[in-house]
């Protein structure tokens, strides 16, 4: 699961976990969850997992307000995206991941992403489809509703024997979706030679 994502993961998640060293700054790294168990805690109850990025695994540290807010993707064998402190771990004497956030992939697409850009030549992307599908997300946050979503842009080429133009047309906050895998298979099956991607720089 994660050798299929891996080199989109690394784009915006570019810290192998392998790499890391103790430090103040948040930490954006993703892997595999394992070896999860729950536990109560000082604070209340605590997940700790380790996180595997083929790498090498980490031991990673989640609240009970995290959890209960992740309960989804915090099990073995999930793909996610996390920021956190890293610091000593007193006990094993290796390094120990505090989380603060979560993201599944789509969701990270949607916080990392700029936009998705799909290719057209003479061919028409299913755009209605797929914002009827997939439409962006409402999410609640502590500054108050969110739209969870990813724009997108059309990416324009024609080319005639004496003459080629091209152009990108954006569609604005209207055409956002949420890009799940399928949705993004969705956007590739309508684009000029499948290719639609996310742009995060």
């Amino acid at each position: 699961m994660f050798d299929q994502s891996a080199d989109e993961v690394r784009r915006f998640a570019r810290r192998r976990i392998a790499d890391l060293m103790d430090s103040r700054e948040p930490q954006l790294l993703a892997g595999i969850v394992s070896d999860l168990r729950v536990i109560n805690g000082q604070r209340g109850r605590v997940a700790i997992f380790k996180l595997d990025d083929k790498s090498e695994p980490i031991e990673a540290v989640a609240n009970e307000e995290l959890l209960n807010a992740n309960r989804d993707l915090l099990k073995d064998d999930e793909l996610i995206i996390v920021q956190g402190k890293v610091q000593p771990d007193r006990f094993s004497g290796g390094l120990r991941l505090t989380v603060a956030a979560v993201w599944d992939l789509a969701s990270a697409r949607c916080r990392f992403g700029k936009y998705l850009r799909v290719a057209v030549n003479g061919s028409v992307p299913p755009v209605a489809e797929v914002l009827r599908d997939f439409p962006s997300r409402r999410v609640a946050t502590e500054q108050g509703d969110l739209t969870q979503g990813l724009s997108v842009r059309l990416q324009l080429h024609r080319t005639r024997a004496d003459a080629s133009a091209s152009g990108e047309l954006d569609l604005g906050d209207a055409a956002r979706f949420y890009p799940t895998d399928e949705a993004l298979s969705r956007w590739r099956a309508g684009a000029h030679q499948g290719e639609a991607v996310v742009v995060y720089e």
